[in-house]
């Protein structure tokens, strides 16, 4: 039968009660006779706890000590669901990612996956054992624990997938699958049965908490078939019926497809925006601006640098609102006084709003349907990006659900596509 990865989400592995629910999906899999993998999560709020003792030691704690810490919450969810299998009877073995190994860069916090000796995985499936494997987690050159940064089991799992050949990487979470836009916010959500990679990258990107942006980097390059589905659902469900909900990330374009010009509306809520004002306006001065920032392992999202006048220019971007303090002191200690550059202003409350849809390929009209949407509710523009299958704009972070319910209803998302 069929090689597949399971990866199960924090409020999956949640509690004593929801281990045993996991428990018995896997054993129900395993005992059709498909070999597993499981990559679990640690349990829900478990990271942030661990984090957080950190931080009360030292406000800023050394990144290398910080990912030793936040290890251990995926290995004490390995260990118990593999307990909770073996109680019902079924060979299971569990390992932290540094024993399999998974290899990684040394970017403490925030590491990128390397390589995966799958051999000791092999062998223990070729025995008939399911392998639990640690998410978020590696073992850098120099043999130090390293973790991928958060949803980073999402990651883990699509990665081991990958460098298995696996069937179908199955990500299951506290939701039924990939949504329009999140029904908290808009009640007529649809829930979608496939989106394509593209799309789901671009979800991803642009805030939707479904999946973890590298994840869906992951199963795109290497073409990892993938589907999210709920872990809520009662385990003895038939697997034919399993199998069928959820959410198929896919590369074909279903026909039907084709009616949905836009398949969602993504959006971040925590963004943040910088200024640097009277910028020499000559070249290479974005990299002046922005290499210092990137070389302290600050991701900039959105970029404008405005008409010159007088050889001066304002340059604004983006970051995470958790980035934007230390944005601001690299900017401020290095960048500023060498470019004699002006004020530098920063907003940490805005939001990122985004339609996504393959359809905007071979449809016009997108982009003023949506400024007019805006317009409408009176709704300031502050930045817009855009390509070839999405267009995002900045507001201010007070108007961000009331922008994404006028979006939703004027693209008509909450119509089933026929």
């Amino acid at each position: 039968m069929a090689l597949i990865v399971h990866k199960y989400g924090g409020t999956s592995m949640g509690s004593v009660e929801r281990i045993r629910n996991v428990a018995q999906r896997v054993a129900k899999w395993h005992r059709a006779g498909h070999r597993l993998v499981v990559v679990p999560s640690a349990m829900s709020g478990e990271t942030n706890r661990l984090i957080g003792l950190a931080r009360e030691l030292q406000a800023q704690p050394d990144p290398r000590e910080l990912d030793m810490i936040a290890s251990t919450g995926e290995q004490v969810s390995v260990g118990l669901l593999a307990i909770a299998l073996k109680a019902i009877g079924v060979d299971a073995v569990s390992y932290a990612g540094w024993q399999v190994p998974i290899r990684t860069d040394d970017a403490f916090t925030k590491a990128r996956i390397a390589s995966i000796d799958d051999a000791r995985v092999r062998a223990d499936l070729e025995a008939g054992r399911v392998v639990i494997v640690t998410g978020f987690q590696g073992v850098d050159p120099a043999g130090h624990i390293t973790t991928l940064g958060r949803g980073g089991s999402d990651t883990s799992a699509v990665a081991v997938a990958a460098a298995m050949g696996a069937e179908e990487c199955l990500i299951y979470t506290d939701v039924d699958g990939v949504y329009t836009t999140d029904p908290r916010i808009v009640p007529e959500a649809r829930r979608l049965a496939r989106i394509t990679f593209e799309e789901m990258l671009e979800m991803a990107s642009l805030g939707s908490k479904v999946l973890q942006i590298r994840s869906v980097e992951f199963a795109g390059k290497y073409k990892v078939r993938t589907r999210v589905l709920s872990s809520l659902t009662p385990p003895d469900i038939p697997l034919a019926e399993e199998m069928a909900s959820g959410t198929l990330i896919t590369f074909e374009e279903a026909q039907t497809m084709e009616q949905a010009v836009i398949s969602g509306i993504a959006f971040a809520r925590d963004e943040a925006k910088i200024t640097v004002m009277n910028v020499p306006d000559r070249p290479g001065v974005a990299y002046q601006i922005l290499g210092p920032v990137a070389e302290a392992n600050v991701d900039v999202d959105m970029i404008i640098q405005n008409q010159s006048v007088n050889g001066m220019t304002d340059f604004s971007f983006t970051v995470s609102r958790a980035e934007y303090q230390k944005a601001l002191d690299v900017l401020g200690g290095s960048v500023r006084p060498k470019l004699g550059a002006g004020d530098i202003v920063g907003d940490p409350k805005i939001a990122k709003v985004s339609v996504v849809g393959i359809g905007m390929r071979s449809h016009v009209g997108i982009a003023s349907r949506m400024f007019r949407t805006l317009s409408e509710e009176g709704i300031n523009i502050q930045m817009i990006s855009t390509s070839e299958i999405k267009i995002s704009v900045v507001i201010e972070d007070k108007y961000l659900e009331l922008a994404v319910r006028a979006l939703h209803k004027a693209f008509d998302l909450e119509q089933p596509v026929g």
